[in-house]
């Protein structure tokens, strides 16, 4: 038994904690500064949060700027519509402050993003390789700012025309507007969660794009299934089953995925521009030994040089 014991004690040893091993940092190490960094992100979001929840009403208040308005950008403000006023009710006794928690909880975590991308880097950035870190940095760089770049988007172009286009209908079809804070509160933050997640396909197909797992020929074959599994997960993720809803989303998901498509490309092209640069550099050396590139083993005597051809004058 207890050799049995040790036999699996040593297999687990070496088919699993070894290759976790890092030269420089044993894995148990790499546990604890995790430990360690997940602590901070903790209490860094938590003291966040304290100061978002004391200006929660501030920050429901401009959440509630798109039911009413539209965001002009010749002017850059906001011109109130023609719909009536809206009141908001709350329909348990702690739904309004349950929603100031929601709302605070999400304006923190955006807001210490900056911070929480800063300790991820510094946990992975060990690990990786100096070519590695190039790709790597301006990538996560650019996610924060996709996300909030579609945030903001959504913030100012589309939540005011769906809200406005929701709203307009009801009135014209003779009922009366009166929103529930939780049921608005759930709509906005939705939409602008997944507006921020929407601009960040570019980013993903090009990172795909990068690891060699898809091209953009591969892309542009599947053009035509991309457009309807837009719609589908916009049928699936808008709160309201309205297609104009379901459009405002779902156009802007195939429009990213045509801009990944492009980005694939440059990507592809700059790989086949480098692994192009070496097939030259293999016919200078091989002329420079009078001898033809071969790899093959074939027709190749014992004194024959095989494999990628070198300069002997050196």
């Amino acid at each position: 038994m207890s050799n049995g014991l040790n036999s699996l004690n040593q297999w687990l040893q070496d088919t699993i904690f070894k290759p976790l091993e890092d030269k420089k940092m044993p894995v148990m190490e790499h546990l604890v500064e995790l430990q360690v960094r997940l602590t901070r992100t903790v209490i860094i979001t938590a003291v966040v949060f304290v100061v978002t929840f004391f200006y929660a009403d501030t920050l429901v208040k401009w959440l509630r700027i798109p039911l009413q308005n539209m965001f002009t950008p010749g002017s850059l403000s906001w011109v109130p519509t023609d719909l009536p006023t809206v009141p908001f009710v709350f329909l348990a006794p702690a739904e309004a402050l349950w929603q100031n928690v929601k709302v605070a909880g999400l304006f923190a975590l955006v807001a210490a993003t900056p911070y929480i991308l800063l300790e991820v880097w510094q946990f992975v950035v060990p690990g990786l390789h100096a070519q590695e870190r190039r790709f790597v940095a301006p990538f996560v760089l650019l996610t924060a700012l996709a996300f909030y770049a579609g945030v903001g988007f959504s913030f100012f172009f589309v939540l005011p025309f769906a809200l406005n286009f929701l709203i307009s209908y009801g009135v014209n079809a003779g009922f009366v507007p009166q929103i529930s804070i939780a049921q608005y509160v759930g709509f906005a933050l939705w939409f602008l969660m997944i507006f921020g997640l929407i601009f960040e396909v570019p980013l993903a197909i090009t990172l795909m794009a990068k690891f060699g797992w898809v091209d953009a020929p591969f892309l542009k074959r599947y053009r035509k299934w991309a457009l309807l599994g837009s719609f589908i997960f916009a049928a699936v993720l808008t709160p309201t089953p309205d297609p104009f809803n379901q459009c405002l989303m779902a156009l802007p998901m195939y429009v990213f995925y045509e801009v990944g498509i492009i980005s694939a490309g440059f990507f592809n092209k700059k790989k086949a521009a480098t692994e192009g640069a070496g097939m030259p550099a293999m016919a200078t050396a091989a002329a420079g030994n009078g001898k033809a590139p071969s790899v093959g083993l074939s027709n190749v005597g014992d004194s024959d040089y095989v494999g990628v051809p070198t300069d002997r004058r050196r």
